[in-house]
């Protein structure tokens, strides 16, 4: 990969037309990955199945998600960034026209996997294409701007399906992310400028592969890997299940209410920039040790019986979430010796592999316990998983100083 150090800076027409084309690319394919979040107890009852299946629209996506994270970012090292973020999008919408003709879920579930591989193709070749085509000056910047339109396009894909679902039907709904996407097709095919920095990778698919396996043999980064899985295994078992909970007495909310429900999860937006700022000022194993208890509190927040306490618990659990995903995330690129882009592939495949976990593998601790049940593993497994880890960089520092 060339980084650029002469790209165009935040005073060019061209940045603000990358940011927003990439943006309006992130926002569709983050949305379409988590827009079937909320609809979960209406596939329970619509299709009768178990809660397990039902999940398996969020889990199967995001498994072939990770698979396309690594062949997608493989090919567009050697065949260009421009090319795979164009058909992500196309290959993003074709899924959702084919939804509402089956009435088999299975059918769906197909169609998701397929479709979570072609949403890898945008995360996949994005960043490298702002490293490449943004002057290192506004690099962080543009990063800051793209990673928020991960979790607006989160919102904005529940939002939707709630919304539109309870209005007029599941099938519209599809429908109508695809015509969004539609929309996004034609700004980025029309917006986003061809590489002028891009060259071609030449190092072979074996090599990348040993790239990946000595990151493995780093303890450090394997520990931060982990992490990445606890946080969004937690995380992704909240959101998944609340809808659940919310449906049933005493709440009975609609699937209209708990689609404004997932507006907390905007909170990302501005969760990362304000803890990187932190970071920087108080230190970083800090202020990811507050987000991790803020997530952790804000769960234990939702055994309330009061909506209001209940709302105000998962914009805890939103605030903390972001934070120590960001602060984790930039430490992994931190600790990678070289090859650092894979490293930070590495992290995004554990931090999928924690979606896919916390939508199905906690099905059956819902089946079991119900909500308390999930929330007793989600609050307190991240707290205790950073606890051991503080313990053993205490202990390493120990071990150090004696020698």
């Amino acid at each position: 990969m060339c980084i650029n150090t002469k790209g165009y800076s935040i005073r060019d027409r061209s940045f603000w037309t990358i940011v927003i084309s990439l943006g309006g690319a992130s926002v569709f394919v983050f949305a379409a990955m988590y827009s079937v979040q909320p609809l979960l107890p209406f596939f329970t009852e619509q299709f009768h199945i178990s809660v397990s299946v039902a999940s398996l629209s969020v889990s199967m996506t995001t498994l072939s998600v990770i698979v396309g994270l690594i062949v997608l970012g493989f090919l567009s090292d050697r065949y260009g960034r421009v090319l795979f973020i164009h058909l992500s999008i196309v290959f993003t919408i074709i899924p959702f026209f084919f939804m509402p003709l089956t009435d088999s879920f299975s059918t769906i579930i197909l169609l998701r996997f397929i479709q979570g591989f072609a949403i890898a193709g945008v995360p996949a070749a994005a960043l490298a294409y702002l490293s490449e085509e943004i002057d290192q000056q506004s690099m962080g910047f543009a990063t800051a701007l793209y990673i928020s339109c991960n979790a607006l396009g989160g919102t904005i894909g529940r939002l939707m399906m709630g919304y539109i679902t309870e209005y007029f039907s599941w099938k519209m709904a599809f429908v109508s992310l695809a015509i969004m996407g539609g929309i996004v097709m034609v700004i980025v095919w029309w917006m986003l400028p061809k590489s002028k920095n891009f060259s071609v990778q030449q190092r072979t698919i074996q090599q990348d592969l040993q790239g990946f396996c000595f990151h493995l043999k780093n303890p450090q980064l394997l520990i931060l890997f982990g992490l990445g899985v606890i946080l969004q295994l937690s995380f992704t078992g909240v959101w998944s299940f609340i809808p659940y909970y919310l449906t049933a007495p005493p709440f009975l909310l609609s699937l209209q209410s708990i689609s404004f429900i997932f507006l907390a999860y905007g909170l990302g937006i501005i969760g990362s920039p304000i803890a990187n700022a932190l970071a920087g000022k108080v230190g970083l194993n800090t202020i990811r040790t507050f987000g991790v208890c803020l997530l952790t509190v804000g769960i234990l927040f939702t055994l309330s019986k009061s909506l209001f306490i209940i709302v105000i618990g998962l914009c805890l659990a939103c605030l903390g979430f972001f934070t120590a995903h960001a602060l984790t995330s930039s430490l992994v690129s931190r600790l990678a010796l070289s090859q650092k882009g894979s490293a930070s592939s590495l992290y995004l495949v554990a931090y999928y592999l924690g979606v896919a976990s916390g939508s199905t593998i906690l099905s059956p601790v819902w089946s079991l316990f119900q909500w308390h049940g999930i929330v007793i593993i989600t609050a307190f497994l991240p707290i205790t998983y950073l606890f051991i880890l503080n313990s053993l960089q205490k202990q390493q520092k120990r071990d150090v100083f004696k020698k």
